[in-house]
């Protein structure tokens, strides 16, 4: 049976997505295809769609769906978002401490282990365009972050994702955070480095732009 998507939600991200890829932009994160049937079936329309609709000078936009580093996840968003010419996945898996201990109830050793089967998982579906996301990144313990980034690039991530989750750095700490990243993490720089700010206390705006002068490549917004 095909999910019943309420019609309005559908006209309106396809609408949505079709502006976006007019202005040119790069990604298109669509959705969170595990989320629900409406949503995965929008995003895999978007794919369908706006994702192959390539302009005269070749332009086509990527399009991505999120989901964790659980398998039903990763299945469910490749599917989704495959039917694209340039489909991309973002997955997340937490860094920080609290994360660990209290979310993830996981070691550091066992988050290592988990990313490096999630992008080998994604590859053997066939996705290639593998995006990271170390979530709570500005309250993870540097040198581990340094050390799972590492890891998920060798293991085949295309695209690096620094979020303020809790949106709580300030910009200087912020430019620290990615300066040290670029500094210390093995391979960044044959990977993109994008920055994902949260507007909690209002910093959202500064936290993005002391990335751009820490040197990251792309930039996280939301519409």
């Amino acid at each position: 049976m095909k999910p019943v998507i309420p019609l309005m939600l559908l006209q309106e991200k396809l609408e949505i997505a079709r502006q976006l890829s007019l202005l040119g932009v790069d990604v298109i994160e669509a959705g969170f295809p595990i989320s629900s049937p409406d949503d995965f079936a929008a995003v895999k329309e978007i794919a369908m769609q706006v994702g192959n609709d390539v302009q005269e000078d070749g332009y086509v936009p990527v399009i991505c769906g999120m989901g964790r580093t659980v398998l039903k996840d990763l299945e469910r968003t490749w599917e989704a978002v495959r039917h694209a010419k340039r489909p991309r996945v973002h997955m997340v898996l937490a860094t920080s401490e609290i994360h660990l201990k209290h979310k993830l109830k996981m070691t550091r050793g066992q988050v290592i282990e988990n990313a490096i089967a999630a992008v080998k998982h994604l590859q053997s579906m066939g996705c290639y365009d593998i995006e990271f996301c170390a979530e709570d990144a500005s309250r993870s313990q540097p040198e581990f972050l340094y050390e799972v980034l590492g890891e998920v690039i060798k293991a085949g991530a295309t695209t690096l994702n620094i979020p303020d989750t809790v949106g709580w750095s300030m910009p200087p700490e912020y430019q620290s955070l990615i300066a040290g990243i670029k500094a210390n993490t093995p391979g960044v720089e044959n990977v993109v480095l994008s920055t994902h700010c949260h507007d909690d206390l209002g910093l959202a705006a500064a936290n993005s732009l002391a990335g751009v002068m820490a040197g990251r490549d792309s930039q996280d917004c939301s519409l």
